[in-house]
C-alpha cells in the first residue's frame, strides 16, 4: 500500500484503491478484482497479478490483437522467470503438464470445444461490456482459481469470443520463489479443474505415477539386487521420456535442460495433487495466511 500511495504521488493518472470490507459469501481476489472493475470506466479492462512485468507496448499490443481476432476476452501466458532451484527444478515440468492436462491452444481458443477452456489470471484483458454481460467477478465470487472459473462461463455462454496466446516476451512474471511456494500454491488450485470429474483424476493420477516415480523407484530395485537389465530398461525408459519432455518444454520456451528434472518434476506434482485434492476435499485450503472454506455447490 504504501509503494502504490509513493507511486500515485509521481504518476497522478494512477488511481489507488482501498478494498472494502470481505462481504459473506466472497473470495479475497474476485471481490478485489470486480471492486477495481466497478471504479474503471475504460472500454477495455485490464486484470493482472502483481507479480508480472509488463513492457511499454504490452498493453497497445494486447489490444490491437484482441480487435484483429475480434475476441472480448484476452489471456496472455507470460513469460516465466525462474531464478531458484527450486523454480527450475519444479515448475517447467508442472506448467508444461498443466498445459498438457488441459489442452493445446488450438483446442482452447476452439469455441465449439467447451471441454477446453481456460484463463490465465496473471493477464486477461477483457472488453466492458463483455464483463457486464457475463456478471464480472460476481459470478465466480467463491471460487478460488477464479480465473479457470471465468473461462467456462465464459465458453459456455457462447456469446463471447475468447483467445489464449503466448505474451511473446512482452509480459513476464516469477510465480514463486522457493520450492515451498510452488508446494503451497499449486496445492490451492491443482485439484480444481479434477474437483468434478474424479474418475479422470484417479486414472491421470495413476497414469503420473506410472511415468514417475514408478521407474526410478524400479531402476532402485534393480541396482539394489544387481539385475542389471532391469536396470538398463528403466533407465533407457527414463531417459527417453526426460528427452521427449526436453523436446516439448523447449518448444514451449522453458529453459534449456528442463526436461532432466522432469522425472522429479513429476513426482513433485504428483503429490502436490494428492495434497490439493486433500485440501479441498477437507476445507482446508490455504494461502498467505489465508483459509478457504470448503465449496458445497
Amino acid at each position: 500500500g504504501e509503494i502504490l500511495e509513493r507511486l500515485a504521488h509521481e504518476h497522478p493518472r494512477l488511481r489507488v484503491i482501498h478494498g472494502e470490507a470481505l462481504p459473506d459469501g466472497w473470495i479475497g481476489k474476485p471481490w478485489a478484482l470486480m471492486q477495481g472493475a466497478d471504479v474503471a470506466r475504460g472500454e477495455w479492462l485490464l486484470f493482472t497479478d502483481a507479480d508480472t512485468l509488463h513492457e511499454p507496448g504490452a498493453c497497445a499490443s494486447a489490444v490491437t490483437h484482441a480487435r484483429r481476432h475480434a475476441v472480448s476476452f484476452l489471456s496472455l501466458l507470460p513469460t516465466q522467470i525462474f531464478e531458484t532451484a527450486g523454480e527450475r527444478i519444479l515448475l517447467p515440468t508442472i506448467l508444461w503438464m498443466i498445459a498438457f492436462g488441459v489442452g493445446s491452444l488450438e483446442a482452447i481458443n476452439d469455441p465449439e470445444r467447451l471441454d477446453a477452456a481456460i484463463f490465465n489470471g496473471q493477464y486477461l484483458l477483457v472488453e466492458r461490456a463483455a464483463y457486464d454481460a457475463i456478471g464480472g467477478h460476481a459470478a465466480v465470487r467463491d471460487r478460488i482459481a477464479e480465473d479457470y472459473a471465468l473461462a467456462q462461463i465464459v465458453k459456455n455462454d457462447g456469446r463471447f469470443h475468447s483467445r489464449l496466446a503466448g505474451a511473446s516476451d512482452l509480459v513476464f512474471t516469477r510465480m514463486y520463489r522457493s520450492a515451498r511456494e510452488v508446494w503451497d500454491g499449486f496445492s490451492k488450485n491443482l485439484y480444481v479443474a479434477a474437483e468434478n470429474k474424479p474418475a479422470q483424476a484417479v486414472v491421470g493420477s495413476i497414469a503420473l505415477a506410472a511415468i514417475s516415480p514408478l521407474p526410478s523407484l524400479l531402476l532402485l530395485h534393480a541396482l539394489k539386487h544387481g539385475e542389471r537389465k532391469r536396470a538398463l530398461r528403466m533407465g533407457v525408459t527414463i531417459l527417453a521420456t526426460s528427452l521427449t519432455a526436453e523436446a516439448g518444454m523447449r518448444h514451449s520456451r522453458f529453459p534449456r535442460g528442463s526436461g532432466l528434472f522432469f522425472p522429479i518434476g513429476i513426482a513433485a506434482m504428483l503429490g502436490i495433487f494428492l495434497n490439493s485434492a486433500l485440501a479441498h476435499r477437507t476445507g482446508r485450503v490455504s494461502w498467505r495466511g489465508r483459509r478457504y472454506p470448503r465449496r458445497t455447490t
